[in-house]
């Protein structure tokens, strides 16, 4: 996989119908297997004496020079090394967007020499080549998944270096303590400059954290929240996602029971982006299939990260109420009393009292401005600052920036103990190691193989 010699080739747009379709080539036969494979308006097919211009675009056709069938009408175009995503030549050609001719295609250039490319290769030849270092790498499949608009500019700030900047700031200084260490062990009898490695420790921890503390953020803007609606039957759950969405998404019905399975959906909530599980009502059934709905509902509520508890507010509270409040007594929890357009009779307030509680109608869309304002402040904690874009977003950066600040700390108790100097070096390298990880200067392949797997094949 981490091989640079071969030419690696792949379709890199969503299969399906579309105008457009590309498949994408790099390695050192890109060029030489384009000018196979194509052949340009007005040429010879049966010539190969294409001298395609680096970085412009070629109108022709895709052919298979052995039966001499033209395969497709495409634009193609080649782009040199250096000036390139991977930094090695690139080829392009530009197909209509169905699954057979970009297949026919992508064929046609195998046989011509290509392998086909393993998943984030392309992106994983930039990183190797020196283009963008490894987080820089990640922000890529971050811009691909992104679900928001905020998601989309948190991506694109560390796609422009922003955290690899204060990363690499941080471990230079710790690598800087780290050789006045060593050097200090090396050569005694000579005179060492002074540093103040104490100094330096703490500010490298303050940094350490002042990034850490924005990290929570950057995860719920990266991967959401997922937020599991629960309640007993006919208390509102469908048409409180429904009101939510801005859309007739779930199915409403008088009846109780309609909802027999979990449903999801992606909500953009100003920039958050919630994963809203509309289930099944819980609640005693004979059923087969709504039993089956009812347990998938369960499994919804153990894996959600804020639960919205609706109550009918028009009814008092009956037993399974108080059932499902018991349910999520330990969650994050939002009190949601439905049906406000109603006479309210249900003494809502002694359910979860610990809670935000939101009078609203869902019919009507009274008190859906209140429950988004509470909910914005229930993700963050009561401290939503949309306008400071976090820049930790990768639960693998924060993990790493965890355990580079627990040796950071590590290193300060060891010169509070009066620890001996090859202590302190053992958790200097400890910490600027774990940091290199974040972009790629001292990882290992296993961890490179587990980052780039995740990509699709093309990018």
């Amino acid at each position: 996989m981490f091989s640079l010699d071969d030419t690696i080739a792949a379709i890199s747009t969503p299969i399906g119908e579309g105008g457009i379709g590309i498949v994408r080539l790099t390695g050192p036969d890109a060029e030489a297997i384009l000018k196979q494979v194509f052949s340009p308006a007005g040429g010879a097919p049966e010539t190969n004496g294409f001298a395609p211009e680096s970085h412009r675009f070629y109108y022709g056709q895709v052919v298979d020079r052995g039966s001499g069938t033209a395969i497709d009408e495409v634009l193609a175009v080649l782009m040199r090394a250096p000036r390139t995503y991977t930094r090695q030549d690139v080829a392009e050609v530009h197909c209509h967007g169905g699954i057979v001719p970009l297949r026919q295609t992508l064929k046609l250039v195998l046989r011509s020499g290509a392998r086909l490319a393993e998943p984030g290769e392309f992106t994983l030849r930039a990183f190797l080549n020196g283009r963008i270092d490894l987080a820089q790498a990640e922000a890529v499949l971050d811009i691909v998944r992104a679900k928001t608009e905020l998601s989309l500019r948190v991506a694109m700030r560390q796609l422009d270096g922003g955290i690899s900047e204060q990363v690499r700031a941080i471990r230079q200084t710790l690598v800087e303590a780290l050789a006045h260490v060593e050097a200090s062990l090396d050569f005694p009898d000579e005179e060492i400059p002074t540093l103040d490695v104490a100094a330096v420790l703490q500010q490298s921890r303050q940094q350490t954290e002042a990034l850490l503390a924005q990290a929570d953020h950057g995860l719920v803007y990266r991967e959401g929240v997922r937020t599991a609606i629960v309640g007993r039957p006919n208390v509102g759950k469908s048409s409180l996602l429904n009101a939510l969405l801005r859309t007739s998404r779930a199915i409403v019905s008088p009846l109780p029971g309609t909802t027999r399975d979990t449903l999801e959906e992606i909500l953009n909530l100003r920039g958050i982006p919630l994963c809203l599980i509309d289930t099944a009502g819980i609640t005693d059934s004979t059923d087969l299939v709504e039993k089956l709905g009812i347990e998938r509902s369960h499994q919804a509520l153990q894996q959600a990260d804020l639960v919205l508890l609706v109550l009918d507010g028009s009814e008092p509270l009956q037993p399974q109420d108080w059932q499902i409040a018991e349910l999520v007594r330990n969650r994050t929890v939002i009190v949601v009393v439905n049906k406000s357009d109603l006479v309210q009779v249900a003494d809502h307030q002694a359910v979860q009292p610990q809670s935000t509680h939101v009078v609203l109608s869902a019919l009507t869309g009274e008190g859906l401005t209140e429950l988004e304002d509470v909910i914005e402040a229930t993700v963050f904690s009561g401290q939503v600052q949309a306008s400071e874009l976090p820049v930790i977003s990768n639960p693998r950066h924060s993990e790493i920036l965890h355990r580079a600040l627990n040796q950071v700390i590590a290193a300060q108790h060891t010169i509070l103990d009066h620890g001996t100097a090859d202590l302190l070096a053992v958790d200097l390298t400890a910490a600027a190691s774990a940091l290199g990880e974040i972009t790629g200067e001292t990882v290992s392949e296993d961890v490179l193989e587990a980052i780039f797997s995740s990509f699709c094949v093309g990018k």
